[in-house]
């Protein structure tokens, strides 16, 4: 029995995986679009041997802040071979924005979400239907763990789809999903799942374990 869950859990994470490949595939291409608006392959052609990471970054119209990406950036074109733009990204680097979202929506994604509820609602569904997918593995993987709390926060819970999965496992155990207001609004608790609305940055509801996923 043993050998079959965990024969079971192995093909949930590698069906995961794939999915999620599929789902980010885009990465590649938004770099190598990147790379072009940024004029990397010409800066490196010009300096005629293998460049220094602090040389490039000192070439390249790069806001200070954004510094720090630039090699997060070549890691991934080592292994770029396509090519379909995400148009803000380049410019992400040359502004102070703290995200390409940002520099494309003038705001924030959360604050998308919360203005936007068909947004909203899709992200959410789609949060969703991926933790349904790993929700059965973290609960045979940490049921010696689980079983030994009273209480649990799920930070960035969502609408809750991982804490009913444990609550409804482990019925003595109390969960809180906790999340942004707008993502909680309107939604019911049970005898053993409540949810909080705040933000995580500011301040963590107290208890025995906190999850983050």
């Amino acid at each position: 029995m043993s050998v079959h869950h965990e024969d079971q859990s192995s093909k949930l994470f590698q069906s995961q995986t794939h999915i999620l490949n599929q789902t980010f595939g885009f990465i590649n291409s938004m770099c190598l679009k990147c790379a072009i608006d940024l004029c990397i392959p010409d800066v490196i052609h010009k300096y005629g041997k293998p460049m220094p990471l602090s040389q490039l970054i000192a070439s390249l119209p790069v806001h200070p802040s954004k510094t720090c990406f630039i090699s997060r950036l070549m890691q991934i074109l080592v292994h770029s071979v396509l090519f379909n733009p995400w148009f803000q990204f380049s410019t992400w680097f040359t502004n102070d924005d703290p995200t390409p979202f940002h520099t494309q929506n003038e705001m924030t994604l959360w604050d998308y979400a919360s203005r936007e509820p068909k947004f909203n609602h899709l992200f959410n569904d789609a949060m969703t239907n991926d933790t349904r997918l790993i929700s059965s593995v973290v609960i045979e993987k940490c049921k010696g763990v689980l079983q030994g709390l009273e209480s649990l926060v799920d930070v960035g819970g969502g609408t809750g789809t991982l804490a009913k999965a444990i609550a409804n496992s482990f019925p003595h155990l109390n969960c809180i999903v906790f999340d942004l207001p707008h993502v909680v609004h309107g939604l019911q608790g049970t005898d053993n799942i409540k949810y909080v609305g705040g933000d995580m940055f500011e301040t963590i509801p107290s208890a025995d374990s906190i999850m983050l996923k």
